[in-house]
C-alpha cells in the first residue's frame, strides 16, 4: 500500500496518510503529498479535501529524524523546499482543506494542520507542538508565522521556545484546533462538515478562501479593494445567475462543476 492514498465522494477528497510508525516524512513521502494536492486541484469535481492519518497514535510527527541527522545539509535543504511547497500548496488552493486530527501532531506535522483551512481534532490523550528548539533548531515550514497568527504573539512565544508540546483541550483554548470533538464522533461530524461545504459553488469558495487569506495581511482599504473585485469578478457567472433564479423559484439550486 501507498504510504499516501485518496478516496473521493460526494465533492470531498480523503487524503490519508499512513507511513508507519508516525507518518514522520522524508522526500519520497513530502513528494507523493504534494503530487495529490496537485492532482486534486484540477479536478474540478472535488470542492474539499479532508487530510486526516491512517495510523491509531499519530496525525503527523513531523521530519523523521533519523533520516534528517544522516542527510546532508543539502539533502535536508530539499527536503525543506518540498514541506512548503506542501504548505503553501495547501494555504493557496482553492479548495477548502481540513486537516483531521487524532493522534500526536508535532513539529512539521503541526506546521501542516496550520497551513489548512479547518482543524477538527478528537479529544483524546496525543500531544501537539513544536519541538524543533530542542534540537537547536527553529521550525521551518511556516510554524513561526502561522502559529502567531492562530494564537497571538505570548502564546507562540511560549510554545516556540520551551519546545513543550500541549493537550488538545489545551490546544483549542490557543485556537490551535477549531473543533474539538468526542473521537467516536468525529469521523461522521468531519465528513458532514466537508459534505455541507462542497455543496457550495466552487467559484465563489474559492473567491472566499481567497478574500480571508490574502486579506488578513493588508490593510483595511486594500482588503475592501480585493473583496470588491472578487465579488465584482462572480456577477455574471452561470452559479450566480443559478443561485439567484433558484432563490427565486424556492428550490435548491444546482451549481456547476469549475
Amino acid at each position: 500500500m501507498s504510504d499516501v492514498t485518496c478516496s473521493k465522494n460526494r465533492g470531498v477528497a480523503t487524503v490519508r496518510l499512513h507511513r508507519a510508525p508516525a507518518n514522520a516524512y522524508q522526500e519520497t513521502f513530502l513528494s507523493t503529498i504534494g503530487e495529490t494536492l496537485a492532482s486534486l486541484e484540477a479536478d474540478n469535481e472535488i470542492r474539499v479535501v479532508i487530510l486526516e492519518s491512517g495510523l491509531e497514535k499519530f496525525f503527523c510527527a513531523g521530519a523523521d529524524i533519523a533520516v534528517f541527522q544522516s542527510n546532508s545539509v543539502a539533502q535536508n535543504l530539499a527536503l525543506v523546499a518540498q514541506a512548503r511547497r506542501n504548505a503553501a500548496a495547501i494555504e493557496n488552493s482553492n479548495k477548502i482543506i481540513i486537516a483531521k486530527i487524532a493522534g500526536h501532531c508535532l513539529g512539521g506535522g503541526l506546521e501542516i494542520a496550520l497551513a489548512c483551512d479547518f482543524v477538527m481534532a478528537a479529544r483524546g490523550n496525543y500531544r501537539l507542538g513544536l519541538p524543533e528548539i530542542k534540537l537547536g533548531l527553529i521550525p521551518g515550514n511556516g510554524g513561526t508565522q502561522r502559529l502567531v497568527r492562530r494564537t497571538g504573539l505570548a502564546a507562540a512565544m511560549e510554545l516556540l521556545t520551551t519546545g513543550n508540546s500541549i493537550d488538545p483541550e489545551r490546544a483549542q483554548q490557543l485556537g490551535l484546533i477549531d473543533q474539538l470533538i468526542a473521537a467516536d464522533a468525529l469521523e461522521q461530524l468531519c465528513q458532514n462538515f466537508a459534505e455541507q461545504i462542497a455543496q457550495a459553488p466552487g467559484l465563489a469558495l474559492a473567491a472566499s478562501k481567497k478574500a480571508l487569506r490574502m486579506g488578513a495581511s493588508l490593510s483595511l482599504e486594500k482588503g475592501l479593494a480585493l473583496e470588491a473585485e472578487l465579488a465584482d469578478s462572480l456577477y455574471e457567472t452561470a452559479d450566480a445567475k443559478e443561485g439567484l433564479q433558484a432563490f427565486i423559484e424556492k428550490r435548491a439550486p444546482v451549481f456547476n462543476k469549475h
